[in-house]
């Protein structure tokens, strides 16, 4: 069966306009309306400079088939998600490319609800009847409405946390000139924080590359301004906001692992007893912060699509990726990048220590490699040699790719869902020389 490059396991993405352009746009909208029959949809685009035409392209494409269309305008992934939950429609998609490059461009789908659109709910038969294009007609154009849904996006993200118990707090923000500072800006007059604002104003030329936060070179900026206006915390964002990255008032950068457990147990705090989904690739931490704070941790393979059907199944009350993807079950079991932030600054106002003392034992407690990749020719032989080299007395898990746990250390090594790379992630039980030794071993097994 033909396919289209740009339709991945869980979205569209592709370079602009040789994979994805805005004649394929319309065949997609028409696609979602032939397959789910909707009446209406929100549509939506970050800040990249193709974002304005796939959008149209896209809109005209459900309006030709009858579709009635909210257009939100320039908006983060979670803004869509936001809207496919709170205005009267059967389903959303963000023109998106997320951290690709900037020639890059592409889409994530949602259902009424904002339940996922992926490879097996429905992506690969929007795929295939965007490839027939077959003209999906009605007898009357559908509406094209204008929609400013953020003041109750807004008001929806200050429900998670206590205003009057907010401190004055000192924030560096590096929206890394995507789509994160406008959401700031209209936070701002709600909150008592003085933000020192870095890179702020959208702009989808990245005159200062593309922002992505995981790149340890794009983080020098963040955690020296951190350092140089003596702040309590930074915060720097993807392009379309939909995870944040965190630096403590030293500016370290805090990797996504420890702050799922931190996130775990403010949430268990309000939800006694709730459940918690974790990915499997990092999990000593997660769990035991969990277990202590009465909460029943729960694994999931490792992507937004498992985590969400995975947290409405349980009915958890959050999920967290260690790549800095977090779910919220009021957030109608959605990842944002802007409640995660909101909490720990409720959490630092509340128990007076820094950010770095909040981590400092856990951290120590569980120190991790950070996800390390290789581009490897056969990823599957490459996953069979360590199985057969590392595995022996290990206690074995193949959630997502090869889990193998010991006494003293684990790692968990899996082929990427979204690029041609292996991961690797190797923790251990306060043991760092350790870590890095098996860390050490495993990747000269890996790339030999």
């Amino acid at each position: 069966m033909s396919t289209l490059p740009c339709f991945k396991a869980y979205d569209v993405r592709g370079r602009v306009p040789d994979e994805l352009n805005q004649e394929l746009a319309y065949w997609i909208g028409q696609a979602f309306a032939t397959h789910f029959s909707p009446k209406s949809i929100a549509i939506g685009h970050d800040i990249r400079l193709s974002g304005p035409g796939l959008s149209a392209a896209l809109a005209d494409g459900f309006l030709t088939a009858g579709v009635n269309v909210f257009d939100i305008g320039q908006c983060g992934t979670e803004e869509i998600y936001f809207a496919a939950a709170h205005l009267p429609v059967d389903g959303g998609i963000i023109v998106t490319a997320s951290h690709n490059p900037a020639d890059y461009n592409g889409m994530k789908l949602v259902r009424k609800g904002a339940i996922p659109v992926s490879g097996d709910t429905g992506l690969r038969d929007i795929e295939r009847l965007a490839l027939a294009r077959q003209p999906h007609g009605a007898a009357q154009r559908g509406e094209l409405r204008r929609v400013d849904s953020r003041p109750a996006y807004i008001e929806h993200l200050l429900t998670y946390v206590d205003l009057a118990e907010l401190k004055p707090l000192s924030i560096v923000v590096n929206a890394g000139n995507g789509g994160a500072g406008e959401v700031i800006d209209l936070l701002e007059e709600h909150l008592p924080f003085r933000f020192i604002k870095v890179q702020h104003l959208a702009d989808g030329h990245f005159p200062n590359g593309v922002p992505n936060p995981l790149l340890p070179e794009n983080r020098a900026l963040t955690s020296q301004m951190v350092r140089q206006h003596g702040a309590d915390l930074g915060i720097a964002w993807d392009g379309d906001f939909d995870r944040c990255f965190l630096f403590d008032e030293r500016g370290t950068f805090i990797e996504g692992y420890y702050m799922v457990g931190l996130l775990a147990q403010a949430l268990l705090r309000r939800h006694p007893g709730s459940k918690i989904i974790h990915d499997p690739r990092l999990t000593w931490n997660t769990v035991e912060v969990v277990r202590e704070a009465g909460g029943q941790p729960v694994m999931s393979k490792t992507g937004h699509a498992f985590i969400k059907e995975r947290m409405r199944a349980e009915d958890a009350v959050y999920g967290g990726e260690m790549s800095a993807h977090h779910y919220f079950r009021d957030f109608s079991y959605c990842d944002s990048g802007m409640i995660p932030w909101l909490l720990v600054c409720q959490i630092l106002s509340q128990g007076g220590k820094p950010l770095s003392s909040l981590l400092a034992e856990r951290m120590a407690a569980f120190p991790v490699s950070g996800e390390i990749n290789s581009t490897v020719a056969d990823p599957a032989a490459v996953i069979a040699r360590v199985n057969s080299q590392f595995a022996a007395g290990g206690r074995l898990d193949h959630t997502d790719g090869l889990s193998v746990e010991f006494d003293d250390f684990r790692f968990n090594l899996r082929m990427s869902n979204t690029e041609p790379v292996i991961r690797l992630n190797v923790e251990s039980r306060g043991d760092v020389s350790l870590m890095r030794e098996k860390t050490a071993a495993l990747l000269a097994t890996i790339r030999e």
